[in-house]
């Protein structure tokens, strides 16, 4: 990614650095960053689509697998990009997907997450968006604020089933 945001002359590139530990998937990344906002289906599933931004790519694994142990198969997205959608990969989700959670280490309001809700607006999938709120927090703990803020494994977990159940 910054040998391409280096000697690319198109347009600005910003590369986000996620806080806290970085998390290898062990798997070589490919990914052609000149082809903006295309994301990568990682794990197929039906009924309901996990798309992890950033740091929250592995969180949507998580909440996949333990999903995967009451036969719910989820699917699993990392978008890669959050400047933008891959429109044509979440037009695609509607064939088989009723339920989207967006999944951003961000402030939910304004964020990436919402412009997905936006676009499934005049459709019938439904959408639900996991972050932070606008506020500023001063002197917090990570892990405290997020589960503050609905964003834990076991909450996200309950909440899918939940929905799926209605």
């Amino acid at each position: 990614m910054t040998e391409y945001a280096v000697h690319q002359q198109d347009h600005p590139v910003a590369i986000r650095v996620p806080v806290g530990e970085f998390t290898s998937t062990g798997v070589a990344d490919t990914t052609d960053y000149s082809v903006l906002n295309k994301s990568e289906i990682t794990r197929r599933g039906e009924g309901i689509a996990l798309l992890g931004l950033g740091n929250f790519y592995h969180l949507a694994n998580q909440v996949a697998d333990e999903l995967a142990k009451d036969d719910i198969n989820a699917t699993v997205v990392n978008p890669k990009f959050a400047s933008g959608l891959d429109e044509e990969l979440l037009e695609e989700l509607k064939a088989n997907h009723s339920v989207v959670f967006t999944l951003e280490d961000g402030v939910v309001e304004g964020g990436w997450g919402q412009r997905v809700a936006s676009f499934y607006g005049p459709s019938n999938v439904r959408v639900k968006n996991y972050g932070i709120a606008k506020e500023f927090h001063d002197r917090y703990d990570a892990t405290e604020l997020l589960r503050e803020n609905g964003v834990s494994l076991e909450q996200i977990v309950a909440d899918a089933k939940q929905i799926l159940s209605v």
